[in-house]
This record gives structure tokens, sequence and C-alpha cells, in this order.
């Protein structure tokens, strides 16, 4: 790796990062709200017309950026987006920036204090559906790279820049990882910036290192052919909704550890050192309780409540059903039970392996006179990257660079499809957000704080130089 230049270079290309994005503020606010303004949900049918219109709105404006190659990918669903700019340095790394274009449903009815896909500039925020989840965040890397020209003197990128913003990532992302498979060698990279995620706070600048993986499944559990007497028949036949609520119950230990056989093998364990980093934010229970609605924290012994939620796999029931759900009672034996299931993996586990475990699991418990089913739907692998990656300490310094104090870790508790990138590109998945709680994901009154987005302009600035100067 190279040596970090000397603080006399670090400021005047600072200086000349933080003046050209200062030049171009209006014009680059002016843009996002142009592109805010279509509404792009691919949940709704109603608006396939706009998720493409939005997919050629953002080709175009990464033309004028200066990407020599644009293009609007097609998929059975919505479109993505593709642009590439080559460095022209032969011993450059391939960095791919994914974010996605697409947005949630929103509406004025929906408790907005303003039309949704009307933007306005208000106390140094930008509301609007997509301001942080996920336009904002896209849109920062154009004018990002051209403060990364305009501070260096180069005509084209320290590295081989190339983008990737879908248009389904709203919608489970369906159509995603097929598209990553059939142009792998496109898409093909050192390293993947993935730029819909976030920060702890305002004040704490963080990068997230990993995100958890997540299988589902459903248990159906059928017992006689029809719904009879529990008079009648009670306690001489199984009966699937006590089978169902058996199953259930032992699916945790009394220590909260899932125990289902062969679950946490081969897991990454968290190190002494990153429990450290962990305990280093400064997490408050009592509130995060209070967003959780919940009045109480739980779960696995011997870990704290961020390490549950990010480096911990989980087993969880989502849905428990069987028999009579009306008024008053009814003297059955039902005919049948469902339960719904979902794990969130952690690096070192395999969503095909964890399905492989729980059908086996659920075999072995089910009584007999009862048929059953269990049903897996498609996989979210997990992915983690060390904290001594050299790409990700080019994250943390470029955006040290930025916020001016020490940058801190996070991880994800979701899941999402940046595991597809690392799963099928075998790039590092690196995160770089700068959007924060308050930003109201998926709600209404969606914001983003305009100096921080702007923090992102001026990280990913310095980011391409560093990453190339790591290279060599």
């Amino acid at each position: 790796m190279s040596e970090t230049p000397d603080s006399a270079v670090q400021t005047a290309a600072d200086d000349t990062v933080r003046a050209y994005i200062e030049q171009h503020r209006a014009a680059f606010l002016g843009d996002l709200a142009q592109w805010l303004r279509i509404p792009s949900v691919s949940a709704q049918p109603e608006h396939d017309g706009d998720v493409r219109r939005s997919a050629d709105w953002l080709a175009a404006k990464l033309k004028e950026t200066g990407f020599p190659v644009t293009e609007v990918l097609p998929t059975p669903g919505a479109p993505a987006v593709y642009a590439e700019w080559p460095s022209g340095d032969p011993d450059a790394p391939t960095v791919l920036v994914y974010g996605h274009h697409d947005v949630q449903p929103a509406a004025r009815e929906d408790g907005w204090h303003t039309e949704p896909f009307e933007p306005e500039l208000r106390d140094g925020r930008l509301y609007g559906r997509g301001a942080a989840d996920d336009k904002g965040q896209v849109f920062f890397h154009t004018l990002g790279v051209r403060a990364h020209l305009a501070a260096t003197g180069r005509t084209a990128p320290a590295v081989n820049l190339k983008l990737l913003v879908e248009g389904e990532e709203e919608s489970g992302s369906p159509n995603f990882r097929a598209l990553v498979e059939a142009h792998a060698d496109r898409f093909a990279a050192d390293a993947v910036i993935v730029s819909d995620t976030g920060m702890w706070s305002e004040n704490t600048p963080t990068v997230c290192t990993g995100m958890r993986g997540l299988a589902e499944c459903e248990i159906r559990l059928y017992g006689p052919d029809q719904d009879i007497h529990s008079g009648s028949f009670g306690g001489a036949v199984p009966n699937p909704a006590t089978a169902a609520a058996r199953l259930v119950a032992a699916l945790h230990d009394a220590d909260e550890r899932v125990a289902v056989p062969g679950f946490y093998d081969g897991i990454a364990e968290l190190t002494e050192a990153e429990r450290e980093l962990v305990a280093e934010l400064p997490f408050d229970e009592a509130e995060w309780l209070r967003t959780a609605k919940s009045r109480a924290a739980h779960g696995e012994a011997g870990y704290s409540t961020l390490e549950r939620v990010w480096a911990r796999p989980t087993a969880e029931v989502n849905g428990i059903g069987g028999g009579y759900q009306g008024p008053g009672g009814k003297t059955i034996i039902p005919s049948s039970a469902t339960v719904k299931l979902s794990f969130r993996l952690v690096a070192g586990q395999d969503p095909e392996r964890i399905e492989k475990l729980v059908t086996e699991w659920v075999a072995d418990r089910i009584p007999a006179g009862i048929r059953h089913e269990t049903a897996f739907s498609a996989g979210t692998r997990p992915c983690l990257t060390p904290l001594d990656h050299p790409a990700l300490q080019s994250v943390v310094r470029a955006m040290g660079r930025a916020f001016g104090q020490k940058i801190r870790f996070t991880r994800e508790g979701g899941s999402g499809p940046a595991a597809d990138l690392q799963d099928v590109l075998g790039a590092p998945v690196l995160f770089l957000g700068i959007s924060v709680p308050s930003d109201g994901w998926h709600a209404p009154n969606e914001k983003v704080e305009v100096d921080l987005l702007l923090k992102g302009v001026e990280t990913t600035a310095h980011l391409w130089g560093d990453l190339a100067a790591a290279r060599r």
C-alpha cells in the first residue's frame, strides 16, 4: 500500500475538491431535484413508464457527466442503467458502483407535508421520495468524479469506473442476479462500492462492513383430511396445530441459540477487536427500544444488542396459524397448520446448506400421521469485508478526509442484493453511504441532509485516487 500523501498536498487537494463542489452545488441539487420528480415506483405497474423514464434520464446524465459508455439494460422487469469510464492507466483497478433508481410508493395522504414527487429544499434538507434511498446517494457519484478530475488534473478517473444502477431493488430485485450473471464479464471489478446504505448519525460517520444473508421458508402441516370434532377424535389423532407449536418451541434452546444441528458450523465469529469497535458506538438501548416499539431487549446469550443484530445468525417465527380464528370457540382438530420462518445468516453460512439443515430438522420432528411440506424461497448470501482489507481502508481514509474525523464501523442487520455482486463477481463489497436514520427511508417526508450529501461527493472525489494508489 502506498504512503498517505503529506498534509500540504492533501490540504491543497482537499481545498480544490471543496471549491469545485461549492461552485457546482446549485446545479447538482437542481439536477437531483429533476430526477426526484420522476415517480419511479417499481412496485406499481402504473409507474412502469416512469421507471423507464428514470433510467433514460440517468443514462443521459451520466453521458453528460463524461462517461463514454452509458446504456439502459432491459430485464424481464424494470430496466437497469450501466455506465463505464476507463481510466486509461494499464495498472488501474476496476471499481463497480452499485445503487438503484427505483423508489418506494408515496402519496401525500400517507402523511407527507409536501408532495412526495415535488422535491423541496428546506432548512438544509432536500425532501422528496428517493432523496436518500437511493437517488441522492447514486447521484453524488456524478459530481464526485468531476471533482476528482478537477483536483487531479486528470481527463479520466484514476480507476476504471463502472456504475450499475438497478430498477427493481424496492421490489426485491427479482431479476438482479440473472442480470449480473448475464453481464458478469462487463461488470467484472476488483471492488464493489454499494451506495445504498447509511451512517450511524450526523456526528458519527461510519462505514458499513457487511450485511447478513437470508433464508426464508414456509412449513405446511396436514393432519385429517378435514376439520374434525375434538370431542369425538381429540387425544386419539395427531393435531397439526399442536405439531406446529411444538416445532416453533423447539427452534431455540434456553440461551436463545438456534437449535438446528449444524446451524453455526463455519460462521465468522466476532473478534475481540471487532467487539471493541462495536462497543465504541454511542448506542442508546432505551432509545433503540422505543424505535422498535418493544419493552425489552432479548436474544442470544453472551452478546450485546448490536452484536445480535449485526453479527449473529438468527431464526425468527414470522407467522404461525391453523384452525379456527373467528370469534368464540370451535371445538375442532384442524386439518392443517402453517409456520413461516426466516433465518438471518452471517459470513460462513450458505443459504442452500441452511435450507438442507432446516428441512431435515423439521422432518425429524413431525409426528406420524402428519404430512408436511417445507418450501424455501430463493436465499441471499451474507457478505463481509475484513477490517484490514486495503480497499476498505481506502474508503475509510477518503471518508476521513471528507468528514475530518475518525470513521467508525458498523454492519447491516438486513439483507440486500450486494451479496449477489460479491457471489457472482468474486469481488469484495464495500459500503459507502451518507444517509442517517432520520432520513426516513420508506416513510413519509423522506429527506437527505444536503451537507452530508456533499460529504458523499467529497468522499468519492478522494476515493478513486486512494484506491489507485493502494493498488500500486
